[in-house]
């Protein structure tokens, strides 16, 4: 066989190769109903004491915002309402599923709904340490209260804000109980 047309297959090979990969991969606002890939289990698992008492925030690999801490706090006209370790609020996301936990909020979402990732302990105040969980997001662990998989809101810039609040009739500020918060008046 002529070598020429041995490497123009391979190449032919390889470009159909990365177009269907490409084909896989979601580009959407993530807001379907689908289920995180098979690499990515949907099972909450519970968060190990912490093991010293500093508090730091930064930026996870996948866009997502790391913690250390949840603590309520109460919020005027919604009463207690989860935030972290920098008092941001923490939101939940009804199409989200809370038993077993599994997210649905990915590509696009996650730029206006930042994950919550922990590295392997957070510290506690007002909320019941038994409700905190994880589950596993591209190789990350995304905090979970509840079940509910825990999301910051991209338009909360400062803290004690809730522009979140209600968005699409479907993203809550996060009650310590797990339920989402809803305006008392």
């Amino acid at each position: 066989m002529n070598p020429r047309r041995i490497v123009l297959s391979l190449v032919a090979g390889l470009a159909s190769t990365l177009l269907l990969g490409a084909c896989g991969s979601s580009n959407g606002t993530g807001t379907d109903n689908a289920a995180p890939a098979a690499s990515d289990p949907a099972i909450s698992t519970p968060v190990a004491s912490p093991p010293s008492t500093s508090a730091t925030a930064g930026t996870g690999s996948d866009g997502g915002t790391t913690t250390t801490a949840v603590t309520a706090k109460a919020m005027n006209g919604l009463g207690n309402v989860v935030t972290d370790n920098n008092g941001m609020t923490l939101y939940r996301f009804d199409k989200d599923e809370p038993s077993p936990s599994k997210w649905t909020c990915k590509g696009a979402c996650t730029m206006t709904w930042i994950p919550v990732i922990v590295q392997d302990s957070v510290r506690t105040s007002g909320v019941e340490k038994s409700l905190l969980g994880t589950v596993h997001r591209s190789g990350l662990k995304q905090l979970t209260l509840a079940g509910w998989p825990l999301y910051r809101y991209i338009g909360d810039t400062a803290a004690g804000q809730v522009n979140g609040q209600g968005k699409d009739d479907e993203w809550y500020a996060i009650a310590p109980s797990g339920q989402k918060s809803a305006t008392t008046g």
